[in-house]
């Protein structure tokens, strides 16, 4: 639709990530006008709307866990004529943040989105990185465990487009090494710390120096991974899939082998590192 995007309708609005001299005057009139802010924490972006001056607000919480609920809420403020802004803790609605199924709800309903664009942290990170921007993938938060990392890995691994993941201090080790063995620990990153405040820094460097910099990582991460190269492509065409070590494995094991001879076998045979095929072993064990 077009006309003023802050008259009535659903209003995406973009947060500081760190920074709040970031926050755009739009932002604050947006906030302002608004008949109901619909936010993910309340406490928190009361904080944000007395710094911008905003007073009296009628503040809506929309959650991971509370969006679909309360977007029928939304859609009633709607149906009877109120704007609505939304915002999140930090950066934009949608982006690995709730918003998403709100803004299908809505346009189902047949209103108006409008966004007012500001902060998003993919992408100062990425722009910052000294990396590939041209072509790119936003991945999120990798999954945390199980055959669901394991095949999303696998997936990254072909990738040649330049890759932004977000990532959490106490799992930062874990994710930098399971890149590493997915992806090569020589493959190029960008790992920025504390966008936008005091602390910032981006590191750049190799995956393998990357894991020996964050010895004790504190703060908010986004790491941004330099896609496949066609040397890459090539290696991982030559490499055995998951599906074949998992159907090896799953031989082994009803001929009734143990784990340990098991794995030591298949790792030998396709090439791979006994402690990845061990985690397949674990991860297939109740299929």
């Amino acid at each position: 639709m077009t006309g003023d995007p802050e008259a009535g309708g659903l209003i995406l609005v973009a947060t500081p990530i760190g920074n709040l001299g970031d926050l755009s005057p739009r932002a604050v009139t947006t906030l302002a006008a608004a008949d109901v802010v619909a936010c993910e924490d309340t406490r928190r972006t009361g904080r944000l709307l007395q710094h911008a001056g905003v007073d009296g607000a009628r503040l809506l919480r929309v959650d991971a866990h509370t969006e679909d609920r309360v977007a029928a809420r939304i859609v009633t403020h709607l149906d009877e004529g109120r704007t609505v802004a939304m915002v999140t803790d930090a950066g934009t609605p949608g982006i690995s943040d709730p918003g998403e199924r709100l803004v299908r709800r809505v346009l189902d309903a047949g209103h108006r989105v409008s966004v007012i664009p500001g902060p998003t942290a993919p992408v100062a990170a990425l722009v910052a990185s000294g990396l590939a921007t041209n072509r790119w993938c936003m991945e999120g938060f990798l999954p945390r465990k199980g055959a669901d990392r394991v095949a999303r890995l696998a997936e990254l691994g072909v990738e040649d487009r330049t890759i932004v993941l977000f990532e959490s201090p106490r799992r930062l080790a874990a994710t930098l090494g399971d890149l590493a063995g997915a992806l090569g620990e020589d493959r190029s990153v960008a790992v920025a710390r504390e966008l936008t405040k005091l602390h910032e820094e981006v590191f750049r460097g190799s995956i393998s120096k990357a894991i020996e910099y964050f010895e004790s990582p504190r703060g908010e991460f986004v790491l941004v991974v330099q896609g496949a190269s066609e040397a890459d492509l090539s290696r991982t065409a030559e490499a055995p899939n998951l599906a074949s070590i998992e159907n090896e494995l799953a031989r082994l094991r009803e001929s009734g082998a143990k784990a340990k001879e098991a794995v030591a076998s298949v790792a030998e045979y396709f090439g791979v590192p006994k402690k990845e095929v061990y985690k397949i072993w674990l991860q297939t064990a109740h299929r």
